[in-house]
């Protein structure tokens, strides 16, 4: 069974208030974009998880298409897999890469044995996951609230455009990310601002994340001006990073930055 999984940006990031769980509540747009990692299985004797391409050093029971194998295990008489997946989308990027390979899990793993488990089902394992899984099974354009786990539907389409996202040589963690935070409510409502076009986002559509990240790592101040020196109508980096992303009404043709991972394409859904 072969299936592939594309990744997310986040349009504005709004972290409102820390919880009494210890999570923090924010507000987001995810839009789904079409760099992808390839998952594969087969039926096995064992377990087995091979990698290629960008490879995630992590053991095999930590890695998320293997979680949710063993989610669905629990309620279906299961075999064991051998599962590859090739890896194009990078960790710690702030893409959702993980995430989405789970969520892709859940859905082969449903189709290859005719599980019969509806979009709200599937829904309902990917939100055991993590808090943007869930995201990647219908895989549309969102307004999310909670962790990031509660969402919205809008409408946005976004394919006149095209992107470009460049990822510098390094990750940002969930504890560097939130480890400064300072929660706030918002100036603007993100589902007002994003239904103007693009060009009209710079000012008002703010990723809360960039105030704290970008004093520690200048390399993406430095990346987000060169797209607006590229003509870029919009840039920010996506979710907790470190992925800058520029949003063009043109295909963007300059080399830049060839040491650093980067992905250019239609906006398309």
């Amino acid at each position: 069974m072969l299936y592939f999984s594309n990744a997310k940006i986040n349009l504005g990031l709004h972290v409102t208030e820390k919880r009494t769980d210890g999570y923090h509540n924010l507000e987001t747009i995810f839009y789904p974009i079409q760099t992808k990692d390839a998952l594969e299985f087969i039926e096995s004797n064992e377990m087995k998880l091979d990698q290629t391409g960008l490879v995630i050093d992590i053991p095999i029971e930590q890695n998320l298409m293997v979680k949710a194998y063993r989610i669905l295990q629990n309620d279906f008489d299961l075999p064991p897999l051998h599962f590859h997946i090739h890896k194009t989308i990078p960790s710690g990027a702030g893409l959702g890469g993980g995430s989405a390979n789970a969520a892709a899990s859940l859905i082969a793993i449903n189709q290859y044995f005719n599980l019969g488990l509806d979009r709200d089902k599937l829904h309902s394992y990917a939100a055991q996951l993590g808090a943007d899984c869930a995201f990647f099974i219908k895989n549309s354009p969102v307004y999310a609230t909670g962790k990031g786990d509660e969402f919205q539907s809008i409408s946005l389409d976004l394919s006149p455009y095209y992107i470009w996202l460049i990822r510098p040589d390094f990750g940002i963690s969930t504890a560097q990310a939130y480890g400064r935070i300072v929660p706030q409510k918002p100036e603007f409502d993100l589902r007002q601002v994003i239904a103007e076009k693009p060009e009209n986002w710079e000012n008002r559509l703010k990723n809360d994340f960039e105030t704290h990240l970008f004093s520690a790592f200048p390399k993406l101040v430095e990346l987000k001006a060169f797209f607006y020196s590229q003509g870029a109508l919009y840039s920010a980096m996506s979710g907790s990073g470190s992925t800058v992303f520029g949003i063009f009404d043109h295909y963007p043709q300059k080399e830049a930055y060839s040491d650093f991972w980067q992905w250019k394409g239609a906006l398309s859904l």
